[in-house]
């Protein structure tokens, strides 16, 4: 029996953690009340707002239905509040519904074992509403479920995602220690930087960062270009996802033309990242070349600098990246216009690039801490 065709569900945007508050922005952007935790974004919504969510987040990793929340103290008290919920209400009888678990300061402690509780708590509820005596097919679509247990208080969500967010579907090919779309988006919406002026990338890699400021520049959707696992659930209306679309295709601002140029010394991730940028339908917003730092230069008077330059594993020799960010500093200086914007783990960036930043910002790059330096313009731009 399906849910309500115009339901209202507690929702839960997952990010990394440091991001929150670009979550919390881009959903009040998109109209949402939210409440803020660490790594979650939580809000209220229908079908159409699951939908619209997974398209357009741009900094978010996913979107779950928090399905259940009570207090925990045994495995009878587990299985009994689980086994409540209305779980017919949103799995069909073929549904496909692992369950993953995390527990913290809680006394049922045991992961697995709590996993095992709710999975066969939901299994027994779906046999009795669906007259079932045999094991359920699990055949279906899948409906991935979390339990989740802080401080003796269950949550019970179901992922709607899949992949996660930052998986936009244009990354043909990538290299070592590609930044991650969802993080490159917050890198740019952190900045100040606005379609109308140039967007510089002295390191682009694999052409994450331009290919992302290309989207926002153009207003695309991040999630234009994939699909989301409920899609393809039975009593999510797909006429809900193919009127979303087609709403946000409307937005699209194909005619724009943005001033976003990206360079790297290796001519081989030039080709990856024009080939991923392609694939995105930027390609033409973005003016690629192969170039090394030493020899980076512009006749531009302002703009913004946003640029993620190796540091880490992806590059063995400490002495090549004090090397690389002297030069940076050395390069960087005479552009008063720009505002600057670079991510790194070394915790003694300022002093190899000469200057002290306006603001430095901690984030996690992965499981990497790093700052996110900030030099703002001294012009106006």
């Amino acid at each position: 029996m399906p849910i309500d065709a115009k339901p209202s569900f507690k929702l839960l945007a997952t990010a990394a953690s440091g991001i929150e508050t670009l979550v919390k922005r881009e959903l009040q952007d998109l109209g949402y009340n939210t409440i803020v935790d660490n790594g979650k974004v939580f809000f209220n919504g229908s079908w159409d707002d699951i939908a619209t969510t997974n398209l357009w987040l741009r900094t978010a990793d996913r979107i779950k239905i928090v399905y259940g929340e009570f207090k925990a103290l045994t495995f009878s008290e587990l299985f009994d509040q689980t086994y409540a919920l209305p779980w017919d209400k949103l799995l069909p009888v073929d549904a496909n519904f692992p369950v993953s678990g995390k527990s913290l300061k809680s006394k049922l402690f045991s992961v697995p074992d709590c996993q095992a509780i709710v999975k066969k708590a939901i299994a027994k509820k779906l046999q009795d509403v669906y007259h079932r005596h045999n094991q359920l097919p699990e055949t279906g679509a899948l409906y991935p479920i979390e339990v989740a247990i802080r401080k003796n208080q269950v949550q019970i969500s179901i992922d709607t995602t899949g992949s996660s967010l930052f998986k936009r579907g244009y990354r043909v090919d990538k290299g070592t220690a590609p930044l991650k779309e969802n993080m490159a988006a917050a890198l740019i919406l952190l900045t100040n930087w606005h379609s109308d002026k140039p967007f510089i990338d002295p390191f682009c890699g694999s052409g994450t960062i331009p290919i992302e400021a290309a989207l926002i520049g153009q207003n695309t959707p991040p999630g234009f270009n994939r699909s989301f696992i409920s899609e393809k659930w039975l009593y999510f209306p797909t006429e809900i996802w193919d009127r979303v679309r087609a709403t946000a295709e409307e937005k699209i601002d194909y005619d724009i033309q943005l001033n976003i140029y990206a360079s790297d010394i290796d001519g081989h991730m030039i080709e990856i990242a024009k080939r991923n940028a392609e694939e995105a339908g930027v390609l033409h917003q973005i003016t690629f070349k192969q170039q090394a730092i030493k020899d980076f230069k512009t006749n531009l008077e302002t703009g913004t600098i946003v640029t993620n330059p190796p540091y880490g594993d992806r590059l063995n020799n400490k002495d090549d990246i004090v090397g690389i960010y002297q030069t940076m500093g050395s390069v960087f200086a005479p552009l008063t216009g720009f505002s600057k914007y670079i991510l790194t783990s070394d915790e003694q960036f300022e002093l190899h690039f000469g200057s002290k930043a306006t603001r430095k910002r901690k984030l996690y790059n992965g499981a990497i801490k790093v700052d996110y330096y900030q030099y703002w313009s001294k012009k106006k731009e």
